[in-house]
């Protein structure tokens, strides 16, 4: 028997990647000359050691599993057959060898190829194709779930401080609601700790603006295409103004056609298909009437003394996707709002939600009706009264998308 290897130390500067070098154990190793007699005697004397290395001239050439070895050896005459001779018969002669420099994830996926016996055996680790040590499987496999958490724990901080950023985006449009709408109330529940619904409010001097957004997708890419759609609303706000919301979706949809690649893409096709369902609303205080275009997003409005809403319909064009046309206008509808209508704007995280006892769809008619029942009351009431109906719907169902909804006394 030669010394056992010291564990193979990496310099500080290596010490951000874990490497095979990590999982490197300090173990006794045998000679290719060696007897089973000596593999016995330290196979006894090292309970706690599930295989032996079998060294040639300082070069791994197999291991020796010490369960298959016992069950071997404790077979009758096999101590008197086998004692003397070379401890390669009973050894793999194909163990998994790597080097100490080997990142933990490579090592993950040649065990994986590998097969069940390099979890069970373990694995031999070389510098400069010389031992340095045995690796245990059952470490390979607990080091892995490590990294994995440190990975989900990164994704989550990066995560969470991208709803901070989220939420300050959104925060100059609560300001303007809060200070300027106070009969207005928004209810904003990303699926994810971010998502990919939006709004935005802005008041001047002559009325206020709002807009209500449905982006691709939800969690990081929905938050994603917030961020580029919220720019280009911005954008073509400081351009025009806040009182053509049909020229508004023009602008927005040119801009986010264009930020996407999919006009003039010199690359030989768009890269993604990827845009917003929308609504863009201009309140005329002086008028008391309100300019409105969607794409995708009806607007529904309750007039004073009336039984049911009246729908606005959406134009059925969305905003910025690959076969939402880049010359395409919206319908600009103009609605006449006398003191105590309600409007109310939606996107389809509140309709297409399921639950109930059949579990469908929560349904556009089921919300109008909520809030026709509770019409007399503030819109703040009116948006907790339909987020608590909402709730009770979806019970035990998962959230299956963002859910945004407006609702304002005129």
């Amino acid at each position: 028997m030669q010394p056992a290897f010291s564990r193979f130390r990496r310099s500080p500067g290596q010490r951000d990647l874990r490497t095979a070098a990590d999982l490197c154990q300090e173990v006794p190793f045998v000679d290719a000359e060696d007897s089973n007699s000596l593999v016995m005697e330290l196979f006894s004397a090292r309970r706690d050691m599930g295989s032996l290395a079998v060294i040639e001239g300082l070069r791994p050439i197999g291991l020796i599993n010490r369960d298959i070895f016992m069950s071997e050896m404790s077979k009758p005459f096999h101590r008197e057959l086998y004692d003397k001779k070379s401890c390669i018969a009973f050894m793999d002669k194909e163990p998994l060898i790597v080097d100490a420099d080997v990142s933990i994830e490579s090592l993950a996926f040649r065990t994986v190829e590998a097969g069940e016996k390099a979890l069970v055996d373990g694995f031999i680790v070389t510098r400069d194709g010389r031992f340095s040590g045995v690796g245990s499987g059952l470490e390979l496999v607990g080091a892995v779930a490590e990294m994995q958490a440190e990975k989900n724990r990164q994704i989550m901080q990066s995560i969470e401080y991208a709803s901070v950023i989220q939420r300050a985006m959104l925060r100059a449009s609560d300001e303007t609601l809060s200070a300027r709408l106070q009969g207005a109330a928004m209810v904003w529940e990303p699926r994810d700790v971010v998502g990919g619904d939006f709004y935005h409010f802005a008041a001047f001097a002559q009325g206020w603006f709002g807009a209500l957004a449905d982006c691709t997708g939800h969690g990081v890419p929905g938050a994603f295409m917030t961020l580029l759609a919220s720019a280009s609303l911005s954008k073509a706000l400081e351009q025009m103004g806040p009182r053509d919301p049909a020229a508004l979706l023009a602008a927005v949809n040119r801009n986010v056609k264009g930020l996407l690649g999919q006009v003039n893409n010199a690359a030989g096709g768009p890269q993604s298909n990827d845009g917003l369902d929308t609504a863009f609303f201009w309140f005329d205080a002086s008028e008391n009437a309100l300019h409105f275009a969607g794409a995708r997003i009806a607007l529904h409005v309750l007039l004073p003394g009336a039984e049911q809403f009246d729908t606005i319909a959406a134009d059925r064009m969305g905003v910025g996707y690959i076969d939402s046309r880049a010359d395409y206008t919206w319908n600009l509808h103009t609605v006449a709002l006398p003191p105590g209508s309600l409007i109310f704007i939606c996107t389809d995280g509140l309709t297409d939600q399921i639950g109930g006892p059949r579990s469908i769809s929560f349904g556009r008619r089921r919300a109008l009706d909520v809030i026709r029942e509770h019409r007399a009351e503030a819109a703040s009431t009116i948006c907790e009264r339909l987020r608590l109906t909402l709730a009770e719907w979806q019970s035990v169902q998962p959230r299956r998308d963002d859910v945004t909804f407006f609702c304002a006394r005129i």
